[in-house]
């Protein structure tokens, strides 16, 4: 059995704080690989400034294209939107029965955790690895069940803040990897909506 970790996200774009994060999950945990699980439409997240789902499944290539141990997944793309989690839990382990699969969230998620479609379920079935965000309440990150606070350094780069900062026309080279940040340039993405 192969340990996979699931980054579940929008990815509008993917930032070096991702990145930095899925690399401290496969040095510091028994993760093998690593899984970037790109969500079409978040059920709590506005659609408004989303770059489509093949875009920001091309960022993701294009940021872990060098690495090994990361690969993109696009399954929720055929799945009922919006997309929920636990389904696409059912699926991937349908799809990968060798796998052992862990979710990897952010501990924002934590506050509306008890919201998401069979979160019981996900809780009993799927250990989750929680790095740590500085909006969130220490309280949150106690008495877990089936779940690791990781040590991660804390990123505080959001995708939101670098699609505002574009549209404003800032000049952020060392937010993303350097061929996302050019090929952002080159399609001309976020400028129009921040």
């Amino acid at each position: 059995m192969k340990n996979t970790g699931l980054f579940f996200g929008s990815f509008n774009p993917i930032h070096i704080g991702h990145l930095a994060i899925a690399n401290y999950i496969l040095e510091f945990t028994d993760m093998d690989d690593l899984w970037f699980v790109v969500s079409p439409q978040n059920p709590f997240k506005n659609r408004q400034n989303m770059l489509s789902e093949n875009d920001r499944l091309h960022l993701v290539n294009i940021a872990i294209e060098e690495h090994l141990s990361f690969r993109s997944c696009n399954i929720e793309f055929n799945m009922p939107k919006p997309s929920y989690t636990i389904n696409t839990l059912v699926r991937l382990k349908e799809k990968n029965p060798h796998r052992n699969f862990a979710l990897i969230i952010g501990a924002d998620n934590l506050e509306h955790f008890h919201k998401w479609k069979n979160s019981k379920a996900i809780i009993a079935n799927y250990h989750r690895y929680i790095y740590p965000r500085s909006c969130t309440p220490p309280q949150f990150l106690e008495n877990l069940e089936n779940a690791t606070v990781v040590n991660a350094p804390m990123m505080d780069i959001s995708s939101s803040f670098i699609r505002r900062a574009i549209s404003q026309k800032k000049d952020l080279p060392f937010f993303m990897h350097e061929k996302v940040y050019q090929y952002i340039k080159e399609m001309q993405f976020y400028l129009a909506n921040p």
